[in-house]
């Protein structure tokens, strides 16, 4: 199943493209995100790594792209043996810059994690 979900905040586009850049921020804005284990700092296709949630909660994931001329980027996270791949894109608005999200994967996961997606996304975008 696809979802999709966009939200418009204050910060300009290069702003929040950095703040994506580096893994080890995403807890910052990120509430569902504790922290965020990987062997190299910033994002680039190929990046694999941990993002550890809740107490108990830990996902893998990989990045499957990065195109930082448009800022967008693209990764599938795996947990219990299911895939779900979410792109990311930022553009600039009238009003600040709009965060983008494409969810892809199993109907539960399509449906529970755009609302928390949003309120992350909201945190991105602020100043």
């Amino acid at each position: 199943m696809r979802r999709a979900l966009s939200v418009t905040g204050p910060v300009d586009v290069e702003t929040a493209w950095e703040r994506y850049l580096f893994p080890h921020r995403w807890p910052d804005w990120a509430p569902q995100i504790r922290s965020v284990d990987v062997e190299q700092e910033r994002l680039r296709p190929g990046l694999t790594g941990v993002v550890h949630g809740p107490p108990g909660v830990a996902v893998r994931f990989r990045v499957d792209a990065v195109d930082p001329a448009i800022h967008t980027w693209a990764w599938t996270v795996t947990a219990l043996g299911v895939n779900v791949r979410m792109r990311h894109d930022l553009t600039a608005g009238a009003d600040g810059t709009v965060a983008g999200l494409t969810v892809d994967g199993p109907a539960p996961v399509a449906l529970a994690y755009p609302p928390l997606a949003a309120l992350a996304l909201r945190r991105l975008l602020r100043d």
